[in-house]
C-alpha cells in the first residue's frame, strides 16, 4: 500500500487493548443511537469516559478534556485513519478500488505532520478573507433566490430539497471552481463516500460506491487537467499556480486530492447544520421570535446547534505509540472513537447541558468542527452560511414552522448527523 493513501481499508476488526473496559453491544450505528443518541451518549460517558465497543472495534472516548487532549497531541493519536472505512471491504469493491489511476493521497484532514502543515499553507489560502468576502456576496445572493423559490411555491416545501441540499453544493463547488451543470452529480457521489468511509454497506452497496468514488476521482483529476491549460480566479487555480510556482512544495498529486477531498468536506456538514439550526429553534418559539426580532442572535444561536445537536457528532483518530488515555493503557496502533455528542453535553462543561438556550454564553466551547492543527478549514464558511440562512429565514417567513407528524431520519453512519428530509411549513 503506497504511503499517505487517502482510503485504508481494515483488513480486520482490531481487539481490545488490555485492561479496557469493554461494551459488547453498544454501535453508533444501531437504530436507537441514530435516532436520538444524546441520552445514550451520556450513559456511556457516566459508564466509562474510555471503553473499547466491541461492535465497533475501536476505543471510544467520551470527555471533553479527554477529546481536547487528543487534538492536542496529533505527535501520538493521528489522524489517518479519518477516511478510511470502517470496516473490510468486500472483494469486488476492493477490486474496483484497485484500478492504478486510483491513487488519491491524503492532504488535510488524514495527513499527518509534516506534510499536514506544509499543505494547509496552501489549502488556507482558499479561505483568505478576499475570497471569502466573495463567497458571502455570492451565498446571501443564491440562499435568497433559493429561499424565495420556496416560499413562492405555496405554504409548505422540504427543506433539504429546496435550499440545504443545493446552497452549500453551489458554494463550495463555485469556490472550487466546478461547473453549475455537475452539482447534482458531484453532490450524489459526495453522498455515497458518507457511506464508504462512516457507514456499513452491505458487499453489493459497496460495488456500486466503489464503481462511483472511481468516477468521482476521475472526475477530479480530469477537472484539475482543464485548470491546469486554462486557469480562472478559482481555489483549484490558485493550487495549480502554487504547484506551479514550487511542485516539492504542493505536488499535483496532492492538488487533485484537495479538490477531491474539498468536494465532499466543504458541502455535507453544512446541509446537516442548516437543518439542525431549524430543528432546533422552530420548536421553541420563543427562541426563534428572540431571533426574529433581534438577528444579533444568530451567530450565537448557531453555535449552540453546533453543541446541541451537531452535524458532526463523532471523529476517529489512532495512537502512533503506546499511552495512557483517561487511566487507560492503549498500544500503538489503537483505533480512537471520539464522541462529540457525549462531550457537547458534557455538564462540567455546559449549564444544563440537555437545554437548548441560544443566550448560552460559553456555545461556542463545543468541539464539532476538532481543535488544534486539524480544526476544520471550512468552520466559518459553514456558520456562514448557517447565519445567512437564518437571516433570510426569520425576515421573510417569522410564521416559520415544522410539519407536524415527519420522518427525522438521519443517513446511517458514525459522523454526519441530520435529517434526510425536513418539512417546513409558514
Amino acid at each position: 500500500m503506497p504511503e499517505n493513501t487517502y482510503h485504508v481499508a481494515p483488513e480486520t476488526i482490531a481487539a481490545a487493548p488490555s485492561g479496557c473496559p469493554v461494551h459488547e453491544s453498544w454501535s453508533p450505528l444501531s437504530e436507537s443511537y441514530l435516532a436520538d443518541p444524546y441520552p445514550i451518549a451520556r450513559q456511556l460517558r457516566e459508564d466509562h469516559p474510555v471503553f473499547w465497543a466491541e461492535e465497533l472495534g475501536y476505543v471510544v472516548v467520551t470527555k471533553m478534556e479527554d477529546i481536547q487532549h487528543v487534538f492536542m497531541h496529533p505527535d501520538i493519536y493521528a489522524s489517518s485513519n479519518v477516511q478510511n472505512p470502517l470496516y473490510p471491504l468486500a472483494a469486488e469493491a476492493t477490486e474496483i478500488l484497485s484500478a492504478p489511476d486510483f491513487n488519491p493521497v491524503a492532504v488535510m484532514s488524514n495527513r499527518p505532520e509534516p506534510d499536514h502543515g506544509r499543505i494547509r499553507v496552501y489549502t488556507r489560502k482558499g479561505f483568505s478573507n478576499r475570497r471569502l468576502k466573495t463567497l458571502e456576496d455570492y451565498m446571501y445572493e443564491r440562499a435568497e433566490v433559493l429561499i424565495d423559490q420556496m416560499l413562492n411555491s405555496g405554504n409548505s416545501a422540504e427543506y433539504v430539497k429546496s435550499v440545504a441540499f443545493p446552497l452549500p453544493a453551489e458554494i463550495v463547488f463555485r469556490l472550487i471552481g466546478f461547473p453549475r451543470e455537475d452539482d447534482v452529480m458531484v453532490k450524489g457521489w459526495a453522498a455515497e463516500r458518507k457511506a464508504f468511509s462512516w457507514g456499513k454497506p452491505t458487499a453489493e452497496q459497496q460495488a456500486q460506491i466503489a464503481e462511483h468514488m472511481l468516477a468521482y476521482w476521475r472526475y477530479c483529476r480530469e477537472f484539475v487537467a482543464q485548470r491546469k491549460d486554462e486557469r480562472r480566479d478559482d481555489f483549484a487555480s490558485e493550487l495549480l499556480d502554487a504547484h506551479d510556482a514550487d511542485e516539492n512544495e504542493l505536488t499535483y498529486r496532492e492538488v487533485e486530492s484537495v479538490v477531491y477531498g474539498l468536494s465532499f468536506a466543504g458541502h455535507d456538514p453544512v446541509t446537516n447544520l442548516l437543518c439542525n439550526t431549524l430543528l432546533c429553534l422552530l420548536p421553541r418559539r420563543d427562541q426563534w421570535q428572540a431571533i426574529c426580532d433581534d438577528p444579533a442572535l444568530i451567530p450565537n444561536a448557531v453555535d449552540e446547534t453546533l453543541r446541541f445537536e451537531s452535524s458532526q457528532v463523532a471523529w476517529r483518530r489512532v495512537t502512533t505509540e503506546a499511552t495512557t488515555l483517561g487511566g487507560v493503557d492503549l498500544p500503538a496502533g489503537t483505533p480512537i472513537f471520539l464522541n462529540f455528542a457525549a462531550a457537547n453535553r458534557q455538564p462540567e462543561v455546559f449549564d444544563n447541558p440537555d437545554d437548548f438556550d441560544i443566550f448560552r454564553g460559553n456555545a461556542n466551547r463545543h468541539i464539532s468542527f476538532g481543535k488544534g492543527i486539524h480544526l476544520c478549514l471550512g468552520a466559518g464558511l459553514a456558520k456562514m452560511e448557517a447565519r445567512i440562512a437564518l437571516e433570510l429565514l426569520a425576515k421573510k417567513a417569522p410564521d416559520l414552522a415544522l410539519a407536524e407528524e415527519q420522518d427525522l431520519s438521519v443517513f446511517p453512519n458514525i459522523t454526519f448527523r441530520g435529517p434526510e428530509k425536513l418539512q417546513l411549513v409558514w
